[in-house]
């Protein structure tokens, strides 16, 4: 009996062998037959790294071990994925171009590596004044409105009221009744009316004549503020009155504008702009001559060329780079 138990365990055990083995299979296979891809950077070639910038739009192929090309993000970042088949370790030669740079060739082997490729600009900065006569942008400084809201106090609102009862009279089970239901009570109420575009804030509540100690909130409309505030109150003995009161306070919004300036490298111009930021425009004098150029969602200047990302809380991030025949001054 025991031999037999041993032996079922045995096939157990071997089957569970044999299915490991075969997902460990599959599991390679898919791996295997899952495209490669290669990820990379681009930025400008300089000495000064704080003149290397991204540069977007490269167009990156890969010849036969790629069926489809890629670009460049606004951060300069690609990721081509390589044709099934492909494995790590095989050679492909890569292609970098993009107007106004130098083109790039390359092979690399299939792998984990991350790829920094360096372009060299057609118009190097240095050979600017060599070329020609060039024109100058100077004062270059960004101007946008914000949008903000200031409170001002503009008065108190105001208003007593009575909670009319007798007292020592049994409730005998006809509310409204005292809190311990022996006693016969009476609800008293009012409410305060902001009028539009203001708000009460820092309500309170008083009793100011009667005997108060036998007395109770029954219902707070009034703390949290708001255009209008109300208050119930219950009063389970003689006659009570209350003082309701309240700032009016009255929301204004009004646009400030700003201006921020952009930082230069070389013939790099980068900025930024907040969420909030209306009616953007970059002003800058070329040639000795001020002119403002609005900031759309495209930006279109016609002595540079600029890309702008929107990130994540939807501020925006500005890029421009000079054309040939100008310079910063």
């Amino acid at each position: 009996m025991s031999n037999g138990r041993s032996s079922t365990w045995i096939l157990v055990g071997i089957g569970a062998v044999i299915v490991a083995a075969v997902l460990t299979v599959i599991l390679i296979a898919h791996q295997r037959s899952r495209p490669l891809s290669i990820h990379g950077a681009v930025i400008r070639g300089n000495s000064d790294t704080r003149k290397q910038s991204p540069i977007t739009d490269v167009v990156v192929s890969g010849g036969e071990m790629a069926p489809m090309e890629t670009k460049s993000d606004f951060s300069g970042y690609f990721k081509l994925t390589l044709r099934r088949g492909v494995r790590r370790g095989d050679i492909v030669a890569l292609h970098f171009r993009r107007p106004d740079y130098g083109p790039v060739n390359l092979k690399v082997p299939v792998g984990d590596q991350l790829l920094v490729i360096r372009m060299t600009p057609t118009h190097p900065e240095s050979d600017a004044p060599s070329n020609g006569p060039t024109t100058s942008v100077s004062n270059v400084f960004v101007r946008y409105a914000i949008e903000t809201g200031t409170s001002e106090n503009i008065g108190t609102g105001t208003k007593t009221f009575q909670v009319e009862n007798k007292g020592d009279v049994p409730c005998n089970g006809h509310p409204p009744c005292s809190p311990d239901g022996k006693w016969k009570a009476a609800l008293g109420s009012a409410s305060l009316d902001a009028g539009d575009g203001n708000v009460y804030r820092n309500a309170r509540l008083s009793c100011i004549a009667g005997p108060c100690p036998f007395t109770r909130i029954q219902t707070d409309d009034f703390s949290q503020g708001g255009r209008k505030t109300s208050v119930t109150v219950l009063d389970w003995s003689d006659t009570t009155t209350f003082l309701l009161q309240a700032e009016v306070y009255r929301y204004q919004v009004s646009d400030i504008t700003r201006e921020s300036y952009p930082v230069i490298f070389g013939d790099s111009l980068n900025f930024t702009l907040p969420a909030a930021a209306e009616g953007p425009s970059l002003e800058a004098e070329l040639g000795g001559v001020g002119i403002v150029f609005p900031l759309g969602p495209s930006p279109l200047l016609s002595w540079a060329d600029c890309n702008v990302r929107v990130g994540k809380d939807q501020s925006k991030m500005y890029r421009c780079q000079l054309k040939p025949g100008y310079q910063f001054r």
